[in-house]
């Protein structure tokens, strides 16, 4: 696997596995219509385009697939970290997490992890610093504000 850094052709592809991998591996702690608001079909390819060029943000291949992908900001905010759904469980995301947390000086990380991802973040160090609800088309998504000092 390597991991390298995002590309503008790689944006459709990752907004396909975003969706394949939220319907799959995220329906255990999510209901269907909390899904669908959460991971649509219609998504905006030139906004997601700008926010991954914007933000430092990588793609994992393995055998010429991508595999998983994430991104942060230069203020330490995590946005998105996904893994391919049938790439689960193989340090993937560690690796991906372990190159966006070196990115840039910051004395803290922050993430809007969801019930899912919690686990991962805590066994990395991360706190739990709220849950919160996040509304999307009136429907409520659980997820938590974490964050981990950088020493």
């Amino acid at each position: 696997m390597i991991i390298r850094k995002y590309k503008p052709s790689d944006c459709e592809y990752l907004i396909d596995l975003f969706y394949n991998t939220v319907h799959t591996v995220n329906a255990k702690d999510y209901s269907e219509e909390q899904l669908n608001v959460w991971a649509t079909k219609n998504v905006d390819l030139a906004k997601w385009n700008k926010s991954l060029s914007e933000h430092y943000s990588v793609v994992a291949v393995e055998d010429d697939v991508i595999v998983g992908f994430g991104d942060i900001d230069e203020t330490g905010y995590l946005d998105r970290l996904y893994v391919h759904k049938d790439y689960q469980n193989r340090g993937i995301a560690t690796a991906i997490c372990n190159e966006l947390e070196q990115a840039f000086e910051v004395c803290e990380i922050v993430t809007h992890a969801s019930i899912t991802a919690k686990t991962f973040f805590i066994h990395r160090g991360y706190n739990v610093m709220k849950e919160q609800q996040v509304i999307r088309d009136g429907i409520s998504l659980t997820n938590y504000v974490m964050e981990k000092r950088i020493v």
